[in-house]
């Protein structure tokens, strides 16, 4: 367990995607392992979703707490099962290299970071459902919570993109050898360091670019250009991943527990997403 709770925390400091250990084309994670993790991390963050049906009125409500656990990593892995297909053709319609298992073992590092993230951010969900007796706004707070940590996994997940195709790239050649000195020239004037410019001290000087080893997870890497093609098909996968996403949430609902509805472990198949958030900010106003 050690040892995979160590690979999450590689992956999060930019350790296992750096271009020295992308040069084998892959992540390289144990993807059993570190899914084992994954879903400790939604248990955790399932336990703190669901702790606001401890606090309502009636008593607490422990089956809410054990249900909302299991059905936090099940939401992600579900999804992964779902877009994972989906992600592999992207990648191939814009010429990446990427295998199977290694669209695989990349999509498992990202959720590694969403989940990261969202358990992190457990506490103070568990915070407000101590504190608020509000079940309009604890979904809503859920729901932002969700989107900060898909958003950082999926930045995550085309930052490592780019940089396994920038890995691939054929390596610079060595510089050619210094021309030989002129024959006009005396030994001692061509021992003679190059004065620099009277001006290079006043003209401006670039920005430091960051060296490889101090780029973290989420960082670019300046001197390549992302492909606008593999920025458009990812911008794609997102909204895909995304809308799947937010639609299994809202099949495996409840995770939180209305208190004003017997505990159900799974709702009726109705509207969307997409409508049921607007109905819930619709009452915070209400």
């Amino acid at each position: 367990m050690g040892k995979w709770i160590r690979e999450l925390d590689r992956i999060l400091r930019g350790d296992a995607t750096r271009l020295a250990a992308l040069e084998r084309g892959t992540v390289e994670v144990t993807i059993g392992g570190l899914c084992v993790v994954i879903a400790l991390l939604g248990v955790v963050y399932g336990a703190c979703m669901g702790s606001f049906a401890l606090f309502r009125e009636g008593g607490p409500f422990y089956m809410q707490v054990m249900a909302s656990m299991l059905k936090v990593p099940a939401l992600f892995f579900l999804t992964l099962l779902v877009t994972f297909p989906s992600l592999y053709v992207f990648n191939a319609l814009v010429g990446s290299r990427l295998g199977l298992t290694a669209v695989l073992r990349l999509l498992i590092a990202s959720l590694g970071v969403n989940l990261a993230v969202l358990a992190s951010l457990g506490p103070i969900v568990a915070f407000f459902s101590v504190s608020t007796t509000s079940y309009a706004f604890m979904v809503l707070l859920n729901v932002v919570v969700f989107s900060v940590a898909g958003f950082l996994g999926l930045n995550f997940l085309l930052q490592t993109l780019h940089r396994l195709t920038v890995a691939q790239l054929p390596r610079p050649r060595e510089h050619a050898a210094e021309p030989p000195p002129r024959a006009e020239e005396s030994p001692a004037e061509q021992a003679r360091p190059a004065e620099p410019p009277a001006d290079a001290t006043e003209r401006e000087q670039p920005a430091p670019v960051k060296l490889e080893e101090e780029l973290g997870a989420l960082d670019r890497l300046e001197q390549y250009a992302l492909n606008a093609h593999v920025k458009a098909v990812f911008r794609c996968w997102v909204i895909v991943f995304g809308l799947v996403g937010a639609q299994m949430g809202w099949v495996l609902r409840p995770f939180v527990g209305n208190p004003n509805q017997p505990f159900e472990w799974f709702r009726p198949r109705e509207s969307n997403f997409l409508q049921a958030v607007l109905q819930t900010i619709w009452s915070l106003f209400i």
